[in-house]
């Protein structure tokens, strides 16, 4: 069942690391957005590695870093480090730039791009790849300006969708609610540095050194120091919400008293106006909403659409909490239950409401 979630599953007789890459966007000849002697590269690095002076202070937590210096790394290798150390996440950290004064926070998972604007950003990112030797044999002729070239970027990392979706909000809501920066939200873009990596991955645009102020902010130690402070506890708030899906196998199920300390202990991602569900199954015939109908579940509901019956578990706001609740229907044996998101008491796109939030 855990092998469903893009998660692994971990032996708990032997005790494992949680391994986090990091990668400090662009380096050495491609000093990525550069406005004002300020250089994308040398904030990225500062923070990245600021991060993991926190994390490699954590029991149980490897840090690997795919640069540690001002040096130039291709973006497939960026990924293939990550691969090869069978790594549990991998972030990526970056700035963002634009002739305007735009300013604020975003964090992007692996997706066709929503709209033109985040196909911009990716654009802006991806075309480092001119600046490495055999691109073209690196990215089977890969092409940064055309659309199509996105659409198949989405399929290795389909299955990790959820979790990289649950890391970004968790870093999204650390930069608002912690340093009270402007929300720039999740969002859904093609990568390349995201599609070579085969696990829970996520880019980070922690703002805009174009803009004044917060320009002024990244260039400061006071403004890498928060930034790094606000990513480095979503990473460690993610590590314990998926604990409860690595237990090995062999071990008993986790109980709704976990649950619900994971649930209390974990920092809220709200949706205002949206309820999440679980969607546990559907039928042509209506079912008791018993507990021991549903293999001991609780807070549960029904919907009729058209000639079926669909079953719910749970109703939230928070998408943290619905994720680990989802989690707990697997384990009780709902191995293709999904979560759906309501609006207005109508069904809607969980992508377009992340995307929208």
């Amino acid at each position: 069942m855990l092998g469903s979630l893009g998660l692994q599953s971990f032996d708990n007789s032997a005790v494992q690391d949680f391994v986090v890459v990091l990668d400090a966007g662009h380096g050495g000849h491609d000093s990525g957005k550069y406005y004002n002697g300020i250089k994308e590269s040398e904030i990225a690095l500062a923070i990245t590695l600021k991060v993991g002076a926190i994390l490699e202070k954590q029991p149980g937590v490897k840090v690997i870093y795919t640069r540690k210096t001002d040096k130039f790394v291709n973006l497939y290798e960026r990924g293939a480090i990550a691969n090869r150390a069978d790594a549990d996440l991998f972030v990526s950290i970056h700035c963002n730039a634009h002739n305007s004064q735009a300013y604020g926070a975003e964090t992007f998972v692996l997706g066709l791009h929503a709209n033109k604007q985040n196909l911009e950003v990716a654009k802006k990112e991806n075309e480092v790849i001119f600046l490495e030797d055999n691109y073209e044999e690196n990215y089977a002729g890969y092409d940064p300006n055309s659309p199509e070239s996105f659409i198949g970027l989405t399929l290795m990392q389909e299955e990790y969708l959820d979790q990289s979706i649950m890391l970004a909000s968790l870093i999204q809501n650390n930069f608002v609610n912690q340093l009270g920066r402007k929300d720039r939200s999740v969002k859904q873009a093609g990568f390349i540095v995201l599609h070579q990596s085969y696990m829970p991955s996520v880019l980070i645009e922690t703002g805009f050194i174009t803009n004044k102020k917060e320009g002024a902010y990244l260039s400061s130690n006071k403004g890498k120091t928060e930034m790094a402070k606000s990513i480095s506890d979503a990473i460690l708030s993610y590590k314990k919400s998926i604990l409860l899906a690595t237990q090995d196998s062999k071990n008993p199920q986790i109980t709704e008293k976990e649950i619900e300390t994971a649930i209390a202990t974990t920092e809220e991602n709200i949706y205002e106006g949206v309820t999440f569900k679980v969607q546990l199954a559907a039928s042509s015939r209506a079912l008791e909403l018993q507990s021991y109908n549903f293999k001991g579940l609780r807070e549960l509901s029904m919907s009729k659409e058209g000639n079926l019956y669909k079953y719910y578990y749970g109703e939230t706001s928070d998408y943290n909490k619905i994720q680990l609740m989802k989690t707990y229907a697997q384990e009780k044996g709902y191995d293709s239950c999904y979560i759906v998101a309501f609006k207005d008491g109508k069904k809607q796109k969980l992508s377009s409401i992340i995307n929208s939030n």
